[in-house]
Formats: structure tokens, C-alpha cells, sequence
């Protein structure tokens, strides 16, 4: 299966770097994880759309910076039944499809698309993202470049 075209809402496997993980001098994520296309950008110099991620995660630092899903759409989505929130007031961005782009298992080696976010759900996005660039309380790791 190709790699996918990338578009806001759509949930990729990928290596996340965390910000205490780039600042500790790492150049790649720890664990490949579930993260959310929140924004794509128009081709660089190279031809390549900069993607923002944000990572899925069952444990945030702060739950009023993020979105919690539901157990209905992580079914959907072939997550765990563990409860998880899509964090949003620190990203990854990179030039698709970057050298961190990861299959979502072992079982699908060539799928690196989880599904996609439903409307509410990327309208519930976008709000606290508008929340939080007004409290100027997002943090941006720029990932590796391909």
C-alpha cells in the first residue's frame, strides 16, 4: 500500500521527538506512536508539504491542552481501550514524508494510516489550538528533514 497523501485529520504511525527528548540532544523519538496531521503546508524548496503532527498519547502533562478520544473512535481508529488524548500544545513538524513516518504494526508493514479524525472531533482541534496560540502555549520540535 503507498504511503498516503497527508491531510488534516488523518492519524499516521510516527516516531514523535518530545521536546525533553530533543533538548536531552536526541534527533529521534523514543517510541513510534499514533499522531495526528493537525496541519499540512504548502511544498518547500525540495517539493516536499511540511506536515504538524501531534502526538496520541495515554498519559498528557496537561489534559485541558489536549483532546481526549473516545472509546468508540479508538475502536475505529485500531487503538488500545486505554484512555488517550491527542496533545496539542507541543508538535512535531517535517517535510513529508520525512524519515519518521512509521507503518501503524508489525502486521501491516506497508499501512502507515490509522484512519481518520471525524469532523467534531478535528473541530474540538482546532479550538484548543486556537486557545492555546493565544496563550502562546505551543511548542514546536522540528523533526529531522528526509
Amino acid at each position: 500500500m503507498p504511503i498516503p497523501a497527508p491531510f488534516p485529520g488523518l492519524v499516521i504511525g510516527y516516531s514523535y521527538l518530545w521536546s525533553h527528548e530533543r533538548k536531552k540532544g536526541m534527533a529521534e523519538g523514543v517510541k513510534d506512536r499514533p499522531c495526528a496531521i493537525v496541519l499540512v503546508k504548502s511544498e518547500d524548496d525540495g517539493g516536499h508539504k511540511i506536515v504538524t503532527v501531534a502526538p496520541i498519547t495515554h498519559s498528557p502533562n496537561d489534559p485541558k491542552r489536549a483532546v481526549q478520544l473516545s472509546p468508540k473512535l479508538k475502536r475505529h481508529l485500531g487503538l488500545d481501550d486505554e484512555a488517550s488524548w491527542i496533545v496539542l500544545d507541543e508538535m512535531n513538524r517535517f517535510a513529508w514524508p520525512g524519515l519518521d513516518l512509521r507503518p501503524i504494526s508489525r502486521r501491516h508493514p506497508g499501512v502507515f494510516s490509522f484512519g481518520v479524525l471525524p469532523v467534531d472531533v478535528f473541530e474540538q482541534i482546532k479550538a484548543v489550538l486556537n486557545e492555546l496560540r493565544a496563550e502562546r502555549m505551543l511548542t514546536r520540535v522540528i523533526s529531522r528533514e528526509p
